[in-house]
């Protein structure tokens, strides 16, 4: 059996106010030739499918129409998980007509463990997986709030509610792996395990109030046999277990992933052995960053154009420079190439001026509490008050988004 594990589309980002579905579309045109290169079984998909709760029509008619696409395939089964950044309720209520094409598909925790375990089967009926599809807990799933509590109270609680879950789903699937044979147990996650490695620019969001709560690998029950990770856009095992792993994401969410070769991961099982491999996913549109002086700006853009580059550019001039004379220089040396500057700054100054676009990130790009700690810079306020402002602005928003869920289930 092979299983092929991706996550973190984030269908429907844009870049500084550069919409990306060329880029999404041709990532999905490609993953459907990988699956049937690779003669893959098993599509694992662990989150942030969508980039927010109310995705636009374009990035539902490439979720489902590539969903579709794959159901004619040789891939016989897709797993999907929902992340922090999806509406749990939306991905549920398209449930039942994707089952009909063997996607199976997890938006909320369940109240019955049991529901989030199923078995995979391969053409003939015979069993070829248990897995235990395992979506972004929420903080609501995972503990009960009790006044006065402090944030290592609550990171605690967090945890161990995280352990505890994992725990019965996992013994559940390993019930059904007893009755089935040496099938291998596949478990899915949306979280941040201790030690992930980040970037300051990739849009991964804190999870829970209190604190981040990275979870330890010693919080997985040791039935599972592969582990499927997101949340996190960089390639990257856990505690060097080389089952347990984060795909990345598809796509650089910023400049600072420009340099990253993107993967998705190949799991091939003979038995409840994995054998596990990295597939690099081809650059779709190119990123470059460009820092220096404006003459080392200009040499570098003249450099790229000879190279017939298409890329998106992030400029960033480190030499005193008035703002017209920067976006001049700039707007010279880009004519009649096929690149565009998506941001451009000064070091020694605000932006240089030329539009929303060029001088900071459209607001869309920003994760709200981005969009608080530019209203805290705005504001002056000073670092000691920060935190206390940062973490009641925190516990805020999650009481918003339980009162939400709490009201999609109430109407599913």
């Amino acid at each position: 059996m092979k299983i092929l594990h991706t996550s973190d589309w984030h269908l429907g980002r844009n870049l500084h106010g550069r919409k990306r579905y060329d880029e999404f579309s041709a990532f999905l045109d490609w993953l459907l030739k990988c699956l049937e290169r690779e003669k893959i079984d098993v599509l694992l998909v662990a989150g942030d499918i969508f980039d927010n709760t109310a995705p636009t029509s374009r990035s539902q008619e490439l979720y489902f129409g590539f969903l579709g696409r794959v159901a004619k395939s040789c891939c016989r089964h897709v797993v999907i998980v929902a992340g922090n950044h999806d509406s749990a309720s939306l991905l549920d209520a398209a449930k039942p007509v994707l089952a009909a094409l063997n996607v199976h598909v997890i938006g909320v925790a369940r109240d019955n463990p049991a529901d989030e375990v199923f078995i995979l089967n391969d053409a003939e009926g015979l069993p070829m997986a248990v897995v235990a599809a395992v979506p972004y807990l929420r903080d609501r799933d995972l503990r009960t709030a009790v006044a006065g509590e402090n944030a290592d109270d609550k990171s605690r609680k967090l945890v161990v509610g995280l352990q505890h879950h994992y725990a019965e789903v996992c013994l559940i699937a390993e019930e059904k792996r007893q009755q089935l044979g040496e099938v291998p147990v596949v478990a899915t996650g949306h979280l941040f395990a201790a030690g992930g490695k980040t970037l300051g620019d990739d849009g991964v969001r804190e999870l829970y109030v209190g604190n981040l709560a990275y979870i330890g690998a010693d919080v997985f029950p040791e039935s599972i046999d592969y582990l499927a990770l997101g949340h996190l856009h960089i390639a990257q095992t856990v505690a060097g277990r080389e089952y347990m792993r984060y795909s990345g994401s598809p796509l650089p969410m910023g400049f600072g992933e420009a340099a990253q070769t993107k993967k998705v991961v190949m799991i091939d099982f003979a038995g409840r052995k994995p054998e596990i491999s990295e597939i690099d996913v081809p650059c779709f549109q190119a990123l470059v960053r460009i820092k220096g002086s404006l003459e080392q700006i200009v040499e570098k853009i003249g450099d790229l154009k000879k190279e017939q580059s298409t890329a998106w550019l992030e400029i960033e001039c480190t030499s005193f420079t008035a703002p017209a004379q920067l976006k001049d220089a700039v707007d010279d040396a880009l004519a009649g190439s096929g690149m565009e500057k998506r941001l451009l700054k000064n070091a020694d100054q605000r932006p240089a001026m030329d539009g929303i676009e060029d001088n900071a990130p459209d607001i869309s790009d920003l994760a709200p509490e981005d969009v608080f700690n530019h209203c805290l810079d705005a504001q002056a306020v000073p670092s000691e008050k920060r935190e206390i402002l940062l973490q009641t602005y925190r516990e805020a928003v999650q009481t918003l988004v339980e009162h939400d869920a709490s009201r999609d289930q109430g109407t599913a």
